[in-house]
């Protein structure tokens, strides 16, 4: 059963990437650009990338970041897709998803 969670409870984003391997360092900088833009937004709490360590990983990164609300991140993100030139000729594929949290180790 999970936690009640209450509605003003901080939202996780999780956003795994495919990348092609000649594309990693090309997809952190249009990472950064959008954490740049996007910490500056009302609403967010925090963010980090990741690596994998195996060269064959499916997802090669993995964005975790914390927002204040799923309204908060949507709004963010089309402010951001409305101002920032977003590469269009990508082969880079998006997974990404909101979450709550539900059990730590805590429990």
């Amino acid at each position: 059963m999970a936690e009640e969670n209450g509605p003003n409870d901080p939202v996780t984003l999780i956003n795994a990437f495919e990348v092609p391997a000649d594309q990693v360092d090309a997809t952190v900088v249009f990472w950064e650009n959008a954490r740049d833009f996007l910490k500056e937004q009302p609403g967010y709490i925090s963010t980090r990338l990741h690596q994998a360590l195996a060269p064959d990983a499916k997802f090669q990164l993995i964005n975790v970041a914390i927002w204040q609300s799923p309204e908060a991140f949507q709004a963010a993100t089309r402010k951001m897709r409305e101002t920032l030139q977003m590469p269009k000729e990508r082969e880079t594929v998006f997974h990404a998803a909101l979450y709550r949290v539900i059990r730590t180790d805590e429990d």
